[in-house]
């Protein structure tokens, strides 16, 4: 794990693989994951684009062992937990047996996102509790980032989301490398996307830039091994 601070705390950086972070959050002893999209093969099969339906497993193993590197007792998913709303009624018996163990070891938290508004239905079938979004030790949790601002143009206070799936992308020695990172302003942090089966947008887009706004320095953040990488994005 890779300790970064966001706030004025400290939280860390927890791989899944290179592909996919999770954010642990010390204060709180909890896991923080966004963008999970299980069921996405699943939904592309429904629409003629046969795809290894694996990927829900893959991204529960991953999660499972986050858990296990932090021993969190709580975990907050940030919205787009299902590829779509429909997703709960696709996932394999194997898969729901994952989740289920899953929520049921902690104190579990579905956030709704714009891809599975109507996932009320898996805190029947799982467990966990459902909401829109929340405020958890002064931080807002929420699936996208939104204009929460005070009087001022101040931020109403830090605030964690989802949505955007940000990647840095750098060229190094002519090669075009691409890596999932959180990005990092005064008030706001969007975390990478952890499902197996998940696009990216460049984190330098001007619309993850505009969600993370007001501020005075916008940074990636991801890790290098052991060590963080904090790559300026934009400057105010």
């Amino acid at each position: 794990m890779v300790p970064f601070s966001f706030a004025g705390q400290e939280w860390r950086l927890v791989p899944g693989n290179e592909r996919s972070w999770a954010v642990y959050w010390p204060a709180e002893n909890a896991l923080l994951v966004a963008d999970l999209h299980l069921e996405k093969a699943s939904a592309f099969a429904r629409h003629g684009q046969f795809l290894p339906p694996y990927d829900s497993r893959e991204t529960l193993g991953r999660l499972a062992e986050a858990l296990r590197r932090t021993g969190a007792r709580r975990v907050f998913c940030l919205g787009d937990n299902f590829h779509d709303s429909q997703g709960p009624g696709r996932i394999d018996r194997h898969a729901a047996g994952m989740l289920a163990a899953l929520t049921r070891a902690t104190d579990w938290v579905w956030i709704t996102g714009n891809h599975d508004p109507a996932i009320a239905a898996a805190e029947a079938e799982w467990g966990g509790t459902v909401v829109d979004s929340l405020a958890v030790g002064g931080v807002h949790l929420r699936h996208q980032a939104g204009a929460q601002e005070g009087a001022g143009g101040a931020a109403a206070g830090p605030e964690l989301s989802g949505h955007f799936h940000p990647k840095l992308r750098v060229r190094v020695r002519g090669r075009s490398i691409a890596r999932p990172c959180a990005v990092r302003s005064d008030h706001r942090l969007i975390l990478p996307a952890f499902g197996a089966f998940t696009g990216g947008m460049d984190a330098a887009d001007p619309a993850i830039l505009a969600a993370v706004q007001p501020a005075r320095a916008v940074d990636a953040v991801l890790a290098a091994g052991d060590r963080l990488v904090e790559y300026p994005l934009w400057r105010g």
